[in-house]
């Protein structure tokens, strides 16, 4: 048996093809696993769980199958679905995590995260980043109606991408010194994470004994997931 994880779908309504995808994997490979950990940015963007979008009834419903088919499903929280919350955890069945957390997976710790509180040299990100996951400001936020918060989810998305067309790919990668400080903070050997959209194996050193950083990648074209078995942890890619 395996866990599985995945990070950074972005599903939307605009792109049915990854949606289609991630059906597939929900009804046939994830059917096999011990668990499945969804390491955030699942979606594009969520502006709370009452959105009616018929997207997300359908993936809660498809995600429900998997967990009442006796696979439980965990959800870390991703920069474009900070607000997902506990409305969406009960139809979709998932349990919602911290934002790092350690797994005891087959005899070794793991673990697993988003990954932008990594990117520290991003200063401009982390500040927003602080400032929007302020309880105040997303309770305020939520309470707006639904037409007001899709306006400013709009430029807020527009807004982002316009900065991080100026940012080099250095400052959005994660900070050596954070991942070994993070690692060694939760006494691990093993991360798992998503968000850099650069999927990879690092090998590395921590307390003077070998480790892995892995990577999860993005399903613009393809899926990606990582396997956890007593064996093994192996990163690996398939088609839609």
């Amino acid at each position: 048996m395996a866990t599985l994880f995945i990070a950074d779908l972005h599903l939307q309504t605009e792109e049915p093809a990854i949606t289609a995808g991630f059906l597939h994997f929900l009804h046939g490979v994830a059917r096999k696993a011990d668990a499945l950990y969804i390491l955030g940015d699942l979606f594009e963007a969520w502006i709370g769980d009452d959105d009616p979008t018929p997207l997300h009834r359908e993936i809660a419903s498809a995600i429900k199958a998997l967990v009442e088919s006796g696979v439980p499903c965990y959800f870390i929280h991703g920069n474009r679905d900070f607000l997902l919350g506990k409305r969406f955890a009960r139809e979709s069945g998932m349990q919602l995590l911290p934002e790092e957390k350690v797994l005891e997976l087959y005899g070794r710790r793991v673990l697993i995260m988003h990954g932008d509180t990594l990117c520290t040299d991003d200063a401009g990100y982390l500040a927003f980043r602080a400032k929007v996951h302020k309880p105040w400001l997303q309770k305020l936020f939520l309470a707006l109606p639904l037409f007001i918060r899709q306006r400013i989810a709009v430029k807020m998305r527009a807004g982002s991408k316009a900065a991080n067309s100026h940012k080099s790919l250095t400052i959005m990668d994660v900070n050596p010194d954070a991942v070994v400080n993070v690692m060694e903070k939760h006494q691990v050997q093993c991360l798992i994470h998503g968000h850099t959209h650069r999927p990879d194996v690092h090998e590395l050193s921590i307390n003077q004994t070998p480790a892995i950083r892995v990577v999860l990648g993005a399903w613009h074209t393809q899926g990606s997931m990582v396997k956890v078995t007593a064996d093994d942890i192996e990163l690996s890619h398939f088609p839609f």
